[in-house]
């Protein structure tokens, strides 16, 4: 079975449901609760027999699985903005740099890189990320 466009695959024990990427704050894994709320009533009405928590849960792991697809569709540049963004600016860099390993024909994440590297006060590192991503282009 494949997943819908416009939705991602989440499991709950023996239950797979395809979640609309609709309920997350545009380039996020962050749930709009509004846009989520249909969603939740619709899955509620189908599976009588789940509770609320268990679609707590189920909205938990939707959040995770969306973070971990939009990594990949970013080749690491999701997860490091959150962590940089939530100060953990050296695990955002690591992360960041094994995508690049990965991956190292990617200017945006190069740019990325570097941006991250000044921020941290280490520019001349960043400079030489950022001239790495321009030579990727």
């Amino acid at each position: 079975m494949s997943v819908p466009e416009g939705h991602i695959e989440v499991h709950h024990g023996t239950l797979t449901v395809n979640v609309p990427r609709k309920i997350f704050k545009t380039g996020t894994a962050e749930i709009v609760p509004e846009r989520a709320a249909p969603f939740r009533e619709m899955i509620m009405a189908r599976y009588p027999w789940l509770t609320a928590n268990s679609v707590n849960v189920l909205m938990e792991r939707a959040s995770k699985e969306m973070r971990q697809v939009l990594d990949e569709e970013t080749s690491g540049r999701s997860a490091s903005r959150v962590l940089a963004d939530g100060g953990r600016m050296r695990e955002a860099i690591d992360h960041l740099t094994k995508s690049l390993e990965r991956n190292p024909d990617d200017p945006d994440s190069w740019y990325l890189l570097g941006e991250l590297l000044c921020r941290e006060g280490r520019t001349e590192e960043g400079y030489k990320a950022f001239a790495e991503g321009r030579k990727r282009f």
